[in-house]
């Protein structure tokens, strides 16, 4: 047993759990849920069945009742001395359906399919094997080739950049992690929008810091009173941002966002961490400023990859900042790892000189993917309110009743895989908003919106009268 969760904060991750009955089975999902997404980790020791029927106000026979599902379906195990304790996911998850399972549609990675060149790319750069493997094969800095060619990458954007402002890293959250590992210490606060990303969340979490949440909306962009007050009350040590297409919002930041953001966070000593992993998935924004003081001034990290925008198989990554702070990064990580290989590198670098027609290609394929999914939805459950994206990876739904976690639980046995709303949050909630990417082929996407809006009717139709209530209220 590594851990253990307690009544109240089970309670807490949980949510609006209650949306089906019996209640018990509604419980079970609840934590089920938890544990597909690992917001519960396994071994985690849950609190007492009577604990917790008094946290959550429930009988304690039907916290047993929800305990033995679970033990059914081998999500947790009884051990003697330690209570209820969670299992490892096996390869497949016991009652239901699984990525591997032949048909099953995965709407849980938001990652485009390999672009169609790679292949060709991995060859050319193979014939010259022999040149890469004569040296030492990774280094902690990152390929002066490479760090030309994302520093180029920079100045097209009218960002300009040194080689020397640039490391090399392996993939995006490996940047995140470092960057947490180096400028954050125990306790200290961070500024993140909600929702998020949720493995930077978990990153920042595992640096120790306490995270302020300020609210993006895909209607209202951010929610820059609320983002002013907290930098000025908490001052954060960094502020965690995605300001092109947000995930998962896909809202991208105006031009006045991005100054006030630049300001706050000046007057309140935060470094600017811009998460850029989604910047250049564009299919039809319109033009934007680069932002953020143009040049950057000391306090902006921006962090990029190309597993979005090239493959997700492809674990190139890197942070641009300023001289000093490069070279604390490249002095801690050897704690981290010993660097990012020399071939996945000599890879990247060859992709930046096409790098144009790579992002024209990704925009052709998203446009059809979005297009595709947009229509569908309207037609399937046109209750539901699907916003506009301008391009990244998925769209941020709000569903006309906070049955997040239940909805993606019945489609989930139904061959669709999804995570719910609250997976995103910060702070608790967005259980009336579903992430669907549109990473997918289009037929895929038309299956999984035909499979999703008859599980919506299911869920709708066993959700509870308080359910329907307070949707009813709020209307």
């Amino acid at each position: 047993m590594d851990s253990r969760i307690s009544a109240r904060a089970l309670a807490a991750a949980l949510g609006g759990w209650r949306t089906r009955e019996p209640a018990y089975e509604a419980l079970a999902d609840g934590i089920r849920l938890l544990c597909l997404d690992n917001r519960l980790a396994p071994r985690t020791a849950l609190p007492a069945e009577r604990e917790a029927a008094i946290a959550l106000q429930l009988s304690r026979s039907t916290v047993a009742a929800a305990y033995r599902s679970l033990r059914e379906t081998g999500h947790i195990a009884s051990l003697r001395g330690s209570g209820s304790v969670t299992l490892p996911l096996q390869r497949r998850d016991p009652g239901r359906t699984t990525a591997a399972a032949e048909g099953t549609i995965d709407l849980q990675q938001a990652s485009p399919p390999a672009w169609p060149g790679l292949a060709g790319i991995i060859g050319e750069v193979a014939g010259s094997a022999a040149a890469l493997v004569s040296r030492v094969g990774y280094d902690v800095l990152g390929s002066i080739e490479l760090r030309e060619a994302i520093a180029r990458h920079y100045d097209r954007r009218g960002i300009p950049t040194s080689p020397s402002e640039v490391l090399v890293t392996t993939g995006a959250q490996s940047a995140i992690h470092l960057v947490a590992s180096v400028l954050l210490g125990r306790g200290d606060r961070v500024l993140v929008e909600t929702p998020t990303y949720p493995h930077a969340v978990d990153a920042l979490r595992r640096a120790g810091a306490r995270l302020v949440g300020v609210p993006v909306t895909t209607d209202d962009g951010w929610d820059l009173d609320r983002a002013e007050q907290a930098f000025a009350r908490t001052l954060p040590v960094l502020a965690y941002l995605m300001p092109d297409f947000q995930n998962p919002t896909g809202r991208s930041m105006t031009a006045e966002e991005r100054d006030v953001f630049l300001r706050a966070g000046e007057r309140a000593g935060s470094v600017l961490v811009l998460d850029e992993t989604t910047a250049d998935l564009d299919i039809d924004r319109p033009p934007v400023a680069a932002g953020f003081g143009g040049g950057d001034p000391a306090t902006v990290v921006r962090i990029g990859s190309l597993g979005k925008t090239v493959w997700g198989g492809l674990r190139v990554g890197w942070i641009r900042a300023e001289g000093d702070l490069v070279r604390r990064f490249m002095a801690a990580r050897p704690a981290h790892d010993l660097g990012t290989p020399e071939f996945e590198q000599a890879v990247a670098a060859a992709l930046f000189e096409d790098f144009a027609g790579i992002a024209a290609q990704r925009s052709a394929l998203l446009r059809a993917g979005r297009d595709a999914l947009v229509d569908a939805l309207h037609r399937e459950v046109p209750e539901w309110r699907v916003p506009r994206a301008h391009g990244g990876v998925s769209l941020w739904i709000e569903l006309d009743a906070a049955l997040s976690s239940a909805l993606v639980m019945d489609v989930r046995s139904h061959g669709v895989l999804l995570s719910a709303g609250p997976r995103f949050s910060v702070d608790g909630g967005h259980d009336r908003h579903l992430r669907v990417p549109f990473t997918a082929p289009p037929d895929e996407l038309v299956r999984a919106v035909s499979l999703l809006g008859a599980s919506w009717r299911r869920v709708r139709a066993g959700a509870p009268v308080s359910i329907i209530d307070q949707l009813e209220s709020v209307v």
